[in-house]
This record gives C-alpha cells, structure tokens and sequence, in this order.
C-alpha cells in the first residue's frame, strides 16, 4: 500500500510541477476536473434518487426513460475522471478544504465560529500591532535607503 502512495505522490509532483509552467493550462484542467467532478455527483445523485427515492418510482424503479444504468455509468465516469484530474494536479485538497483549514488544524487552533469575541479581538489587536511595527520598519528602511543615496 505504501508503494502505491508513493508512487501516486511522486506522480502528483511531476504533474503539478510540469503544470506550474502553464498556470492558463492549469487553470483549464483544475476547472475541467471541477466541473467533472460535480457533474458525477450530480448525475449519480439523480440515478439514485428517481430509482430508489422517488415515491412513483414503476415495477423498475426507473421514472425517466433518459434515467437508467448508462446514465449511472455517465454520472460515475465522470465522478472518477474528475477526482483522477483534481489529484493528480493537487487542486483536491486545496479546492475543497484549503490551506487556511489545514493549517489551523495541524496548529490545533479553534474555528473563528468557537472563538469568543475577546478572542477574536485579541487577534485582531495583535495584527494590527504587526502591521505597524512593519509599517515602521519599512519606514526605518527608507531612511537607511536615502542616507545610503545621499553617501554614493
């Protein structure tokens, strides 16, 4: 199992690596792969629905004629072309959960919901103290840069 991982992940880097290059291409194929996606839950949820869900469903559980195993086979097809893409180019993880949510996991940090508003305006304090002490270091830096004009 472990050598199927790492060969998938070894994969996904030569893939997202190549596709850097590109960023229009790699925009297409994340969006294609998206959209792909979606379109098989989508159809999937619709087989299943008017089969097993629908209260006038007939003697074949099937209401549309256009609603049958080809259009289960569509609908997963495209569910698997569709997460085959997204992982293979990285955008998984980052479309659907996000860096910001990973991250504050791994710290153990709450979710902004679960925070109080002390909290919360702690937080932002200290933000805003970061931005002013960058704010006069970059200050402080545009001295240096002048005195170092004025010398040279």
């Amino acid at each position: 199992m472990k050598a199927i991982i790492h060969f998938f992940d070894k994969l996904e880097d030569k893939v997202r690596g190549r596709l850097s290059h590109y960023p229009i291409l790699y925009g297409i194929v994340g969006a294609i792969g998206t959209v792909l996606m979606w379109r098989g839950i989508w159809h999937t949820a619709d087989f299943l629905s008017s089969r097993y869900f629908h209260p006038a469903a007939g003697a074949m559980g099937v209401i549309d004629a256009s609603i049958d195993g080809p259009f289960l086979w569509d609908g997963f097809i495209s569910l698997v072309l569709g997460l085959v893409m997204l992982l293979m180019t990285g955008l998984f993880v980052a479309a659907f959960i996000g860096d910001h949510v990973i991250i504050s996991g791994l710290r153990h940090e709450k979710k902004v919901t679960e925070k109080t508003e002390e909290e919360v305006e702690e937080e932002e304090s200290i933000i805003k103290k970061v931005h002013e002490e960058l704010h006069g270091i970059g200050k402080r830096l545009e001295d240096i840069e002048a005195r170092l004009d004025k010398k040279g």
